[in-house]
C-alpha cells in the first residue's frame, strides 16, 4: 500500500463524514471515523520490524515535476514513532469523543472533518522528505487546528484562541519556509535525506546560521517554546478531545519532530546547541512555575505541556553535543537523544490521559475551576486512579514511566555542566540548576492537579452539576493510557528497542548504522549517584512546597496579568488593528481618482527607477519606418484633441474631444492597413462617447476642487509621468530587441504550415485566433450595449405614451 495514499486517507475519509452524519444520524459519527486511525495504526505497527533492523520505506507521488515538487513519504524510525503516536492516540481520542460529544447537540460532521484533516497534516509533516511539501502540511496543521480550537465559534474565547494560535504558528511557519528555501539553495536539493548527507559541507555556508535560526523559529512557535508559548493556554477553549490530541501527540509535537529531524544538519553548530538547549530548559522552568498560578484544570495542564515540551527540547539540544565527542564521555549525549524520545513517548501517554480526565471532571461536574473542586476521590474513584497515575508519572515518581526519563534528563543536564566546548564549562552550570528547579515545580503542579481536584472537602453547592463517575465508555481511553504509563516503567527496554532506538538512529545517523548498535539499557536504579540525590531533593522540596502552597501562592501576585507576554500580544494586536484602520482611512477616500493616482504614481516610480538603476534605457532609431504626411496630419489632430480635453471648461467639450482622439487612433489603424482594428476602435469609440454623454449628463457641474491649480497640477504631474514612462519603455524596448520579430516566422510558415496564401487572414484566423475571437467578443458586447440603449429609449417613450 502506498505510504502517500495512507497520508491522505484521513482527509479522503473526511469527504464522506457529512454524508454519514446526515444519512445515519442515529449512530454517532465517531464510530465510523474511528475505523480510519485504527487501520492506520495497525498498518504502521506492522512496519516496526523494518525500522528495528534499520530499514526504511519510501513512496513517491509526482505532483508538479516541472517545479520539482512531489510528495515523498519517508518512513524511518523517527517518522514511524510519530505516525504511531498520531494514529494510536488519535484512535483513543476519537473513541473518547464518541462519549464526550453529544450527537444531537454538536455539529459532529464539522468536528470530525477538521480532526481528520488535522491527522493528514500531521502524518504529512512527519513523513515528508520534501521541504516544500513538509511546509504545506505544516501550514495545514495551523489551518485545521484553527478550525478545531474555534469549533465552538459562538464563544468569543474560542475565536480569540483560534486566531491567536494561527497568528503565532503561521508566523513561525513563514520563517521556517525562509529557512527551507535557504537550505535548498545551500544543498541544491529539496530532499531532507540528501541535505543530511551533505551536512559537513553545509556548515561553512554563508546562509547556514540564517537557515538555522529561521527553522528554529518555526519549531519554537509550533512547540510553544518561550516566548511563543502564549497561544497554547488559549487553545484550551477547544473541546477536550481536541486538547488531548493537540497536547499529547500532534500539534505541539510537530516542533519537536522538526528539531529532531534537522539535528543531523545543524548539530555541528554551537548556535544550535545553545538555542535549543537553553530556550528549551528556560521554557521548562517558566511553564512549571506558572502552572501553579492557573485555576482552570486545562490551564494547569496547558502550562505543564509547555514545561514538558521544554524538557524534551533541551534534551534534543543536548543530544547534538554527541556529534562533538568521540570518547566514552560522548555516550552521555547519545543518551540524551534516547532520553528525549523516551520522554516524548511518556509525555504522550500520561498527558493524553490527564486531559481526558480533565474533560471528564468538567463533563460530570460542570466546571474546571479547581477552586470549586475537591473531594471527588470517593465519588469518581476510577477517574481519581487514572489521574493519580498520570500525575505521578508527570512528577517523575518511581513505578511510573515518567520517573525513568526524568532520571535520564538529570543525567544529561549534569553532563552539560562539565562540557568544555561552546563555553559550556562556564555557563553550563545553569543547566542542571534550572533543570532541578523546573523538576521541583513539576512535582508541585502534578500533585496540585490531582489532589486539589480529588482530595479535600467536597463542595456540591459550588458545582453546576451533581458530581458522579463518568460512563465506562468515556473511561476506556484514559484507562488504556494509564495502564501504558505503568507498563512503560516495567518494560522500558521493550519500548526502547521497538520505538526509541530506531528513532535515535534517525537523529544521530552519523554515530550509528543500525539500532542494535545503540547500547543503552534502561533501569530504575543506578546507585546512589548525583541524580539520585537530586531526585530526593525534588521529592522533599516539592512535597514541602505543595503542603505549604496556600502560604506562598501570594508570590504570584508579583506577576500581574497586566504585565505579561499575553498582554504584550494583545496590545500589539490592538495597536496593529487600530493603526491599520487609521492608515487605510488616509488612502481609502472612496474616490477613484485617488486610487488611480496611487497606482499610476507607484508604476512610474518603480518602472523609472528600474530603468535608471539597471541602465536599461537605450535609444536606437535605426530601422524605423518613414513618417508620411498623413501620419503627421492625424498626429496633429490627435495632439490637438488631447490638449482640448485638458483645457476644456465643459464636460461636453471634453467628451467630444476625447471622441476625436479615439477616431484619430482609428485612422492610424486604417493607414497601417489594420481594418479589423479600425472597425473595432470606431465601434467602441462611438459607444464610449455615447455612454460618457449619457453618464455625464446626470452629473453635477465641475466642482471648485477640480478648478483649483493644485488639483490640476497633480493631474498633470501624474499624466506627464505616465506618458514619459511609457514612451521611454517603448523606445527602450524597440532599441534593444533580443529576439527577432515574429513576423519573419509568419512569412516563412504561412503557406507551408498554415496552408494559406493571404498572410493577414491566416494570422487572424490561425496564429491569432484567440485574439480575433476576443475582438469579436468586444464587438458583440458593444452591439448588446447598443441594443439595450435603444430598447431602454423605446421603453421610456412607451411609458410616457401610456401615461398620456
Amino acid at each position: 500500500m502506498s505510504l502517500v495514499f495512507l497520508i491522505f486517507l484521513p482527509i479522503i475519509a473526511a469527504l464522506f463524514v457529512p454524508l454519514l452524519f446526515k444519512k445515519i444520524g442515529q449512530i454517532h459519527t465517531g464510530w465510523f471515523v474511528l475505523v480510519v486511525p485504527v487501520i492506520l495504526f495497525i498498518y504502521y505497527a506492522t512496519q516496526l520490524p523494518t525500522t528495528m533492523d534499520g530499514g526504511t520505506l519510501v513512496s513517491e507521488f509526482q505532483w508538479i515535476p516541472s517545479l520539482d515538487l512531489s510528495f515523498i513519504a519517508y518512513l524511518d524510525g523517527l517518522s514511524l514513532l510519530f505516525s504511531l503516536l498520531i494514529t494510536g492516540i488519535g484512535s483513543l481520542v476519537v473513541l473518547y469523543s464518541v462519549f464526550y460529544l453529544d450527537k444531537k447537540r454538536e455539529q459532529l460532521h464539522n468536528f470530525y472533518v477538521y480532526l481528520l484533516m488535522f491527522m493528514t497534516a500531521m502524518l504529512g509533516i512527519v513523513q515528508s522528505d520534501h521541504l516544500i511539501t513538509l511546509y504545506l502540511f505544516w501550514e495545514l496543521t495551523s489551518i485545521s487546528s484553527f478550525l478545531l480550537i474555534g469549533y465552538w465559534y459562538t464563544r468569543d474565547r474560542s475565536r480569540f484562541g483560534a486566531l491567536k494560535s494561527m497568528m503565532i504558528t503561521v508566523f513561525g511557519g513563514l520563517m521556517m519556509l525562509g529557512g527551507f528555501v535557504l537550505l535548498s539553495i545551500m544543498g541544491n536539493t529539496y530532499s531532507i535525506r540528501e541535505l543530511i548527507s551533505q551536512a559537513p559541507e553545509l556548515l561553512g555556508h554563508e546562509f547556514f546560521t540564517w537557515a538555522l535560526v529561521l527553522i528554529l523559529l518555526g519549531a519554537f512557535t509550533k512547540s510553544a517554546q518561550f516566548p511563543f508559548y502564549i497561544w497554547l493556554p488559549d487553545a484550551m477553549e477547544a473541546p477536550t478531545p481536541v486538547s488531548a490530541y493537540l497536547h499529547s501527540a500532534t500539534m505541539v509535537k510537530a516542533g519537536l519532530y522538526l528539531v529532531a529531524r534537522f539535528t543531523p544538519i545543524f548539530a555541528a553548530s554551537g548556535t544550535w546547541v545553545w538555542l535549543v538547549t537553553g530556550i528549551g530548559l528556560f521554557t521548562m522552568f517558566w511553564g512549571s512555575f506558572f502552572a501553579l498560578k492557573q485555576k482552570d484544570l486545562k490551564g494547569i495542564l496547558a502550562f505543564s505541556t509547555v514545561s514538558q515540551l521544554g524538557l524534551i527540547m533541551s534534551l534534543l539540544g543536548a543530544s547534538a553535543l554527541g556529534f562533538h565527542v568521540e570518547d566514552a564521555a560522548g555516550t552521555v549525549f547519545k543518551y540524551a537523544a534516547f532520553a528525549a524520545i523516551f520522554h516524548l513517548v511518556n509525555h504522550a501517554v500520561f498527558k493524553g490521559s490527564l486531559f481526558m480526565i480533565a474533560g471528564i471532571v468538567d463533563h460530570e461536574t460542570g466546571t474546571r475551576d479547581i477552586r470549586k473542586l475537591g473531594g471527588l476521590m470517593s465519588i469518581m474513584p476510577i477517574s481519581f486512579t487514572i489521574a493519580m497515575i498520570g500525575s505521578f508519572s508527570m512528577a517523575g515518581i518511581p513505578l511510573f514511566g515518567g520517573f525513568l526519563s526524568k532520571e535520564m534528563f538529570l543525567t544529561a543536564m549534569l553532563a552539560i555542566a562539565e562540557f568544555n566546548l561552546f563555553s559550556m564549562d562556564v555557563w553550563g552550570i545553569l543547566f542542571p540548576v534550572l533543570a532541578w528547579i523546573g523538576s521541583v515545580f513539576t512535582f508541585v503542579y502534578s500533585f496540585y492537579f490531582v489532589f486539589h481536584t480529588f482530595a479535600g472537602k467536597h463542595k456540591p453547592e459550588e458545582l453546576p452539576k451533581h458530581a458522579h463517575e463518568a460512563p465506562i465508555g468515556m473511561l476506556v481511553s484514559p484507562a488504556i493510557l494509564a495502564v501504558s504509563v505503568i507498563a512503560i516503567f516495567f518494560i522500558p527496554n521493550v519500548v526502547g528497542d521497538w520505538l526509541v532506538k530506531p528513532a535515535v538512529l534517525a537523529i544521530q545517523p552519523f554515530m550509528y548504522s543500525n539500532p542494535a548498535e545503540i547500547d543503552i539499557h534502561v533501569s530504575a536504579w543506578h546507585g546512589a549517584n548525583t541524580e539520585f540525590f537530586m531526585t530526593l531533593g525534588i521529592f522533599a522540596i516539592g512535597a514541602l512546597l505543595f503542603w505549604s502552597f496556600r502560604k506562598w501562592k501570594q508570590a504570584y501576585d508579583a506577576f500581574p496579568d497586566s504585565v505579561s507576554l499575553n498582554r504584550l500580544y494583545d496590545s500589539f494586536m490592538y495597536l496593529s488593528d487600530g493603526g491599520a484602520n487609521r492608515f487605510s482611512a488616509v488612502y481609502m477616500t472612496g474616490f477613484i481618482r485617488s486610487y488611480l493616482v496611487y497606482m499610476f504614481g507607484f508604476l512610474v516610480l518603480i518602472v523609472l527607477s528600474t530603468l535608471v538603476i539597471t541602465d536599461a534605457f537605450v535609444l536606437d532609431l535605426n530601422n524605423t519606418a518613414p513618417i508620411g504626411i498623413y501620419e503627421i496630419i492625424i498626429l496633429i489632430a490627435l495632439v490637438g484633441g488631447t490638449i482640448t480635453i485638458l483645457a476644456a471648461k465643459s464636460r461636453l467639450t471634453a467628451i467630444i474631444a476625447l471622441g476625436a482622439v479615439g477616431y484619430s487612433v482609428a485612422l492610424f489603424f486604417v493607414i497601417f492597413r489594420a481594418p479589423d482594428l479600425a472597425l473595432t476602435q470606431l465601434v467602441i469609440e462611438t459607444i464610449s462617447v455615447a455612454l460618457f454623454l449619457l453618464a455625464f449628463y446626470h452629473l453635477p457641474k465641475v466642482s471648485k476642487k477640480e478648478e483649483r491649480i493644485r488639483f490640476k497640477l497633480g493631474n498633470a504631474a501624474i499624466a506627464f509621468g505616465v506618458g514619459v514612462t511609457m514612451t521611454l519603455v517603448a523606445l527602450a524596448s524597440h532599441s534593444q530587441k533580443i529576439l527577432p520579430s515574429i513576423s519573419e516566422y509568419y512569412k516563412e510558415t504561412v503557406y507551408t504550415e498554415a496552408g494559406g496564401g493571404n498572410i493577414v487572414n491566416v494570422i487572424l484566423v490561425d496564429y491569432r485566433g484567440f485574439d480575433t475571437l476576443f475582438e469579436i467578443t468586444v464587438l458583440g458586447i458593444a452591439g448588446i450595449a447598443i441594443i439595450t440603449m435603444i430598447k431602454l429609449r423605446l421603453s421610456k417613450k412607451e411609458g410616457q405614451h401610456e401615461n398620456k
